[in-house]
C-alpha cells in the first residue's frame, strides 16, 4: 500500500480592504517610511476596521472563498485546526466560531497558537491527521488581527504587524508530493524577547494591566533578529542536506515575512538567488500566522506540481523550524 501523505490541495486568503501606510505611521509615532523600509522592508499593512470584528470574521471569509474555489462542501470538512495568536476569546475556540460562521456541521476542531510559527506547526499537526488516513478533508486556518494587540504609540513594533487571514483545503494523496518531512524546535528561554504580558492567567485584565499597556505585544528586537537568523537558516538548511535538495532543486524558499533582513540572510546562508524566496512583507507586512500561507497564495499561479518548497518560521517562545513540502497541483 501506497503512504499516505497530507496535501495542500487549495488556499485562499481575506485581506482587509484598509491599508496603513508608513506615511500614516508617521503620523501616529517617530517614523517615517524611509526608516522602516531601510530596516524592515515594509511599505505597508492591511488593518481589519468595523465594531467587533475579529480574527474569525476574516477566517470565515477565506474559508468560504476556498469552499467555492474548491467545489467544497462545508458538510465534507471532518478536522479544523486554527493557527492563530488573536482569537477572538480564550474560549470557545476560534476554530468553533468559524465553524457556526460557515456552516461547518460534520467536524472537529481546535486552535493552536505558537506566535509566528503557529502555521508550519499547524500544518505538521493536521497532516498526522490525514496520514492516519482516517481524515479526508481537512480545513487549515492561519490568521491573526495584529492590531488587536499592537501598541501604536510604540515604534519599536507598532511599523511591523498587519492584519490577514488564510484557508487551506488538506487532503490525502499517495503520489509524491505533499508533506515530506520537518525540524521543529523550541527554546523557552525566548519567552523573555518576545512577549504579550497579560491576558493570561498570571496577570488577568485588570485596571493595574491596561494602565501598564501590559495587553501589547513588546519585544526586544536585536535578540529576536539574532536567534530568527540563525535558527531558521539552520532549520532549512538541515532538512536540505537530510533530503539532498541543492539550492538548483529548490523551487522557493516561502520564509515568514517578519523583517527582509532576516529573509534575506536565511536566504544567502541556503545558497539561494533572490529569485527562489517568496517575499511579499512590503505589501501585507507581519500577520504572523498568516505570512507563509500569504506566500503560497501570491505565487500560486506559478508553482507547478512536484516542486519542492521549504516553509520556515520563526516566533515568540522562542519557536522555530522548517517543514518541506512537494506541492501538489
Amino acid at each position: 500500500m501506497s503512504k499516505i501523505r497530507a496535501a495542500i490541495k487549495g488556499i485562499e486568503v481575506f485581506l482587509p480592504e484598509y491599508r496603513l501606510t508608513n506615511q500614516e505611521l508617521g503620523t501616529l509615532v517617530d517614523t517615517s517610511d524611509e526608516w522602516i523600509m531601510q530596516r524592515i522592508g515594509i511599505r505597508e499593512r492591511r488593518i481589519l476596521k468595523g465594531e467587533g470584528l475579529a480574527t474569525s470574521d476574516m477566517m470565515s471569509q477565506a474559508a468560504l472563498k476556498l469552499f467555492e474555489k474548491t467545489n467544497t462542501s462545508p458538510d465534507e470538512i471532518e478536522l479544523v485546526v486554527a493557527a492563530t495568536n488573536t482569537p477572538d476569546m480564550l474560549f470557545p475556540a476560534t476554530a468553533c466560531i468559524v465553524c457556526d460562521k460557515t456552516g461547518i456541521k460534520n467536524a472537529w476542531g481546535f486552535d493552536l497558537l505558537a506566535a509566528c510559527s503557529s502555521f508550519i506547526y499547524a500544518l505538521e499537526t493536521v497532516t498526522k491527521f490525514v496520514e492516519s488516513g482516517k481524515y479526508k478533508k481537512v480545513l487549515l486556518l492561519a490568521g491573526d488581527k495584529m492590531s488587536s494587540i499592537i501598541d501604536y504609540t510604540d515604534r519599536n513594533t507598532c511599523p511591523l504587524f498587519g492584519d490577514a487571514a488564510t484557508a487551506l483545503l488538506i487532503e490525502p494523496t499517495t503520489e509524491d508530493t505533499g508533506v515530506v518531512d520537518k525540524i521543529f524546535r523550541v527554546d523557552g528561554a525566548g519567552r523573555a524577547h518576545l512577549y504579550m504580558k497579560a491576558g493570561g492567567s498570571q496577570y488577568p485584565a485588570t485596571h493595574e494591566t491596561v494602565d501598564n499597556r501590559w495587553h501589547y505585544a513588546h519585544q526586544d528586537g536585536q535578540t529576536v533578529f539574532k536567534f530568527a537568523v540563525s535558527r531558521m537558516a539552520d532549520a532549512a538548511v538541515e532538512l536540505m542536506q537530510r533530503h539532498n535538495i541543492t539550492p538548483e532543486e529548490l523551487a522557493y524558499l516561502v520564509p515568514h515575512q517578519a523583517n527582509l533582513r532576516i529573509i534575506d540572510a536565511v536566504g544567502r546562508r541556503m545558497g539561494l538567488n533572490i529569485e527562489k524566496v517568496m517575499v511579499n512583507i512590503e505589501k501585507y507586512g507581519n500577520t504572523t500566522s498568516a505570512t507563509i500561507p500569504l506566500c503560497l497564495y501570491d505565487w500560486e499561479n506559478k508553482l507547478k506540481k512536484g516542486d519542492k518548497l521549504i516553509l520556515a518560521a520563526f516566533g515568540g517562545g522562542f519557536t522555530w523550524g522548517a517543514i518541506y513540502v512537494k506541492w501538489a497541483y
